[in-house]
C-alpha cells in the first residue's frame, strides 16, 4: 500500500510541474478575418491565404501580419508575445520541470495583437476564447486606387 501511495504522489507532482504547457500548449490557434473579406494575409512575409485564415502559431515568437487587398491600403500589425499567467502555477505547485519546460516550449506566452497606449492598433479588434485568438481587421479604402465601376442594386 505504501508503494502505491508513493507512486501516485510522484505522478501527481510530475503532472503538476508544467502548468502552462499542460493548460495552454506550445501553439495557439489564431483566426484572422477582415472587412471586406478575401484580403491576402502574409505572416512574417509568407502568404498564408485569404481571409478568413486560421493558423496554429508557436507561442514563443512574434509575428508580423500584413493584409493586402486591391483598392485598400495595406494593413500591417504584429502579434506580440505576452506573459501567460498559467506559468505561475509552476511556482505555486513547485514545478521545477515546468519552470524549464514552459519557456522552452513557448507555453509561458500567449499571442496578442500589437497594442498602442493600452488599446489594439487602430482598425484591429480581437477576442480570445478557449486560448484561441480571433482578430478582425477593418481595411481602409486606398484614395489613390482607380475606381473602374460601381455595382448597382437590382430591383
Amino acid at each position: 500500500m505504501n508503494i502505491i501511495f508513493k507512486i501516485t504522489l510522484l505522478l501527481s507532482l510530475f503532472v503538476c510541474t508544467n502548468c502552462a504547457t499542460i493548460i495552454s500548449g506550445s501553439q495557439q490557434m489564431v483566426e484572422i478575418t477582415s472587412e471586406p473579406s478575401a484580403a491576402t494575409v502574409f505572416i512574417n512575409g509568407i502568404e498564408a491565404g485569404n481571409t478568413p485564415v486560421q493558423k496554429n502559431l508557436k507561442r514563443n515568437q512574434e509575428y508580423a501580419l500584413t493584409l493586402k487587398l486591391d483598392g485598400y491600403k495595406t494593413y500591417k500589425t504584429k502579434l506580440e508575445r505576452k506573459f501567460n499567467a498559467w506559468y505561475i502555477g509552476n511556482v505555486v505547485f513547485g514545478g521545477l520541470i515546468g519552470i524549464i519546460v514552459d519557456p522552452a516550449t513557448g507555453a509561458m506566452y500567449k499571442l496578442k495583437p500589437e497594442q498602442i497606449n493600452g488599446a489594439p492598433k487602430a482598425g484591429t479588434t480581437y477576442k480570445t476564447r478557449s486560448e484561441n485568438l480571433f482578430i478582425n481587421i477593418s481595411l481602409d479604402i486606398d484614395s489613390n486606387a482607380e475606381k473602374i465601376g460601381q455595382l448597382e442594386k437590382s430591383n
